[in-house]
């Protein structure tokens, strides 16, 4: 394909099921290691008593989105110098990796220290994979999108994470609905690990059929006119640096993107993966738990592309920001319901209610992220903004909140967490430029 060829419904539809089915893939692992947490806790990390274990286990979740920002630039660098499609190849065959050791590794109790010691190295793996799949392929999906379709077609980077999410609830709740306690803790537990095995292989086939990005292509194409010249002239042309190019030509762009991933990644691991454990500890199943976070998750899965089709017709700041206000109202007020009376009911009324403005936050968001960054930086900077924003705000928050609930004795600790979250979204959204509304054009500057 040219680099001025127009792609084709066919690719089209391939660049997307690559894009999502990857990347729903790469967050299904994640999740289910955080759903799990409380079990892994248990079978890796025994201490003096079950918060302290859950604690080093969600600590050890964290471990993997340290390497995040290292995982993220590298990858995205080697995306913006070679190719979205060989970044996104590499990125699935760690996560497989990754996730695959997790499912193979003995418990403390045979191994000893070795157990929770090859867990960090598997999640650091998954980590570094993590890091660069999320920008990497929303930068594929949107540069292969249509100009009136880059919201709709972007948000369904964020379908992907609540299908992940989504399936990773129903994974859990099966299990647990059909298995002893034992047989879960013995071996059920692994199963979805194992899966992730067989799925890699899959996921990178899929990927291989994919052409290249046309915006990368013209890219390169105008580095290899410029480079001639410039040799047809005697004269010594260096390429530049996408990540020194990020800092100093696109400040503004890299900060008020970063907010913005900000407050979407503290909803989803506060919401998502916090939430259910902390449920359980005030004494609400398992089980109800799980089948709350699958009910929110179907709903913010509905509501996305609804949410990417009105920013395509809107604007982008016009859904983001008011989605974002909506967000922490009902968030607010729901967690303050649910806190003063944990129950099966309070918990899936703060998981619904939350879940429809978190949808509509989360549908324009990668249009976001892609749009505010040139294509030859674009790898390398959303990679840098998203990486950033989870690793400070998301990958620690379930640790962090539960710390903040054992040092405060306050259950309403949380929903402080994620208020500061939605302001740092709110002023991040305010920094965006103009209104982001659809007439984008791609600069290869």
């Amino acid at each position: 394909m040219s680099s001025q060829a127009t792609p084709s419904p066919a690719m089209l539809g391939r660049v997307v099921a690559a894009a999502v089915l990857g990347n729903a893939f790469e967050w299904f692992d994640f999740a289910i290691y955080g759903l799990f947490a409380a079990t892994i806790a248990k079978l890796f990390f025994p201490a003096g008593g079950s918060a302290t274990s859950l604690m080093l286990a969600l600590a050890t979740f964290g471990v993997g989105f340290a390497v995040r920002p290292v995982g993220g630039v590298l990858i995205g660098m080697y995306g913006d110098r070679v190719g979205r499609k060989r970044a996104l190849s590499l990125t699935i065959a760690l996560m497989a990796t990754g996730t695959g050791m997790i499912g193979l590794i003995p418990g403390y109790d045979r191994i000893g220290v070795m157990a929770p010691a090859l867990i960090v190295l598997a999640r650091m793996i998954q980590g570094i994979s993590a890091g660069g799949e999320f920008s990497g392929a929303t930068t594929m999906l949107i540069e292969f999108a249509p100009a009136h379709r880059r919201g709709l077609l972007g948000s369904f980077q964020m379908c992907a994470q609540a299908l992940s999410f989504l399936c990773g609830a129903a994974t859990v709740w099966l299990l647990g609905a059909h298995l002893t306690t034992a047989q879960l803790e013995s071996w059920g537990w692994r199963l979805p690990f194992l899966f992730g095995i067989l799925i890699g292989p899959l996921g990178w086939l899929i990927r291989a059929r994919v052409d290249e990005s046309p915006e990368f292509l013209a890219c390169a194409a105008v580095k290899s006119r410029v480079k001639a010249d410039a040799a047809g002239h005697g004269e010594a042309k260096h390429a530049g640096s996408s990540l020194r190019d990020v800092f100093t030509k696109h400040p503004r762009a890299l900060l008020a993107s970063t907010g913005v991933c900000v407050v979407g990644t503290v909803s989803a691991y506060m919401f998502v993966i916090f939430l259910p454990l902390f449920a359980k500890q005030l004494g609400v199943p398992a089980a109800d738990a799980s089948r709350g976070t699958f009910v929110a998750m179907a709903i913010v899965f509905a509501v996305c592309p609804l949410a990417g089709h009105l920013s395509d017709r809107f604007g982008r700041k016009a859904v983001y920001l008011p989605a974002t206000i909506g967000y922490g109202l009902v968030a607010w007020w729901l967690f303050h319901r649910f806190a003063a009376a944990p129950s099966s009911v309070t918990l899936l009324v703060l998981q619904a209610g939350v879940a429809c403005f978190m949808g509509l936050l989360w549908g324009p968001m990668p249009v976001i992220l892609a749009e505010v960054f040139p294509a030859t930086v674009r790898s390398t900077a959303a990679a840098l903004a998203y990486n950033v924003a989870v690793l400070v705000f998301g990958g620690l928050a379930p640790f962090i909140n539960v710390w903040l609930v054992k040092l405060s004795g306050s259950n309403l600790a949380p929903i402080y967490y994620v208020e500061l979250s939605v302001m740092i979204g709110l002023a991040s959204g305010l920094l965006l430029p103009g209104t982001l509304k659809p007439n984008w054009r791609t600069s290869l500057t």
